[in-house]
């Protein structure tokens, strides 16, 4: 499998550049050259197979020229000590549960499959590699649980200060050694500008061995198609009709995950696109028009992002056709009440707690089921992240506080340790060249 930029389709890459290169020089993303059919691989995978041997299989299918068999193995070994779970939720919702790994959020499947992959990859090269990566809140604790003390690799974290969970402030603020934090004073999508500035800032790349763990990084998004595929398996001997994937999106590199697993030959019938008030793609999807804006606070805040990265990624698996893209995924935004109410409502009822994310995702799964043709439909609502990540939140719905998984309490009890930025690409330029500069270019 090769890879071009969606900003110079004439740049063509393999893995390894892709995922050391993080952006394209000139900005854009990379995206597969051509979508492989693993249709009869997906339908041919027994019900037991364990998610290290579904995530091998696929690894090895996708990319054979990097990674063979045992290598394949070895590496999907390394990275998922985890797996998904399914709980069903009612008769037509069923929860998947990507909160059980390292720091308790879904973005611990990519990033630890990125940290084993380039510690793999790099094993006896004497440069440092230097992740540089924007978080609106889980994306950095997961980066950071993921790289700590690998060998040959940097981390610096960016995260909008007071924006993010306190708990998810303590994650990433806490691990120390290779892992540094940088709090922005600004919101995520200043962030994530200021590392887009980095990674096409020639002079910069020339002296920082600079590559990303965000969702615009390819390594970071191929594996989170994996756990569609794995939720397929488990539930296909109870669908009745159609599967439906309600996936709670921010910036968007998980929906984009979904679709590129369907086009490689998932069976799914449709996603739904389930944001905050944040609803530019919702926007887009009913309209044609697609008007990135500054994010909006929200109870969901890993979800605020107002022009989410991955967006290109998506209009490049649909051809710029807004039609076929509103023919595979729908819209669905919802309000703060709504999903404090959502989370109310399910504890209430079945003594379940529900980060607020999840719960955008379910308030949207039901509406979805209540509108025209989804009668019969079965929908897998990725549940993203652990409730106690978000306790303040859930107490205020639910008047309860869900319990911390030790794992959890333990970043609690660290004293945090962050340097102050401003929103700037010149303020970034500085810190990595501080603190990073290998004299490579000197």
């Amino acid at each position: 499998m090769k890879f071009y930029s969606t900003r110079d389709a004439s740049r063509i890459v393999d893995f390894r550049e892709a995922i050391f290169a993080g952006l394209s020089p000139e900005g854009g993303l990379y995206h597969p050259v051509t979508e492989p059919d693993l249709r009869e691989l997906i339908l041919r995978m027994p019900s037991d197979h364990s998610f290290v041997d579904i995530a091998s299989d696929l690894v090895h299918a996708l990319l054979p020229e990097t990674f063979d068999e045992a290598a394949s193995r070895t590496v999907c070994e390394r990275a998922f000590t985890f797996e998904p779970e399914m709980r069903h939720l009612t008769d037509q919702i069923c929860l998947l549960e990507l909160f059980h790994g390292p720091s308790c959020a879904f973005k611990d499947f990519g990033a630890s499959f990125l940290a084993a992959a380039m510690e793999y990859l790099i094993a006896g090269e004497n440069h440092r590699a230097v992740i540089l990566t924007a978080t609106s809140g889980d994306t950095g604790s997961a980066v950071a649980r993921a790289f700590h003390n690998r060998p040959g690799i940097d981390v610096v974290i960016l995260y909008p200060s007071g924006r993010v969970s306190p708990l998810q402030e303590q994650q990433l603020t806490t691990v120390g050694d290779n892992v540094s934090a940088l709090e922005v004073n600004g919101s995520f999508d200043e962030c994530q500008r200021m590392v887009k500035d980095a990674f096409v800032d020639r002079e910069l790349s020339d002296r920082v061995h600079l590559t990303s763990a965000n969702s615009i990084n390819l390594g970071r998004l191929l594996p989170q198609a994996f756990y569609y595929v794995d939720a397929f398996i488990r539930i296909r001997s109870q669908i009745a009709s159609e599967v439906v994937f309600c996936v709670p999106s921010g910036n968007f590199g998980n929906l984009t995950a979904g679709i590129l697993a369907w086009r490689w030959g998932l069976p799914a019938s449709g996603f739904i696109a389930a944001t905050n008030a944040n609803d530019v793609v919702p926007e887009y999807l009913a309209s044609g028009i697609y008007r990135p804006r500054s994010s909006m606070r929200t109870v969901a805040n890993a979800m605020d992002v107002g022009d989410p990265s991955n967006f290109e990624r998506l209009l490049q698996i649909f051809g710029v056709d807004h039609q076929d893209m509103r023919a595979m995924v729908g819209g669905e935004s919802v309000t703060d009440d709504e999903i404090m109410g959502t989370m109310a409502r399910y504890h209430k009822s079945d003594g379940l707690f529900l980060d607020p994310h999840t719960a955008a995702g379910v308030c949207a799964a039901e509406q979805y089921l209540e509108g025209e043709g989804a009668a019969d439909a079965s929908v897998i609502t990725l549940a993203t992240a652990h409730p106690a990540k978000f306790g303040e939140i859930v107490e205020q719905a639910t008047g309860s506080r869900p319990e911390l998984p030790e794992r959890l309490a333990e970043a609690m009890r660290k004293q945090k340790h962050a340097t102050p930025i401003e929103p700037t690409a010149e303020a970034l330029r500085a810190h990595l060249l501080a603190h990073h500069d290998d004299g490579a270019g000197a």
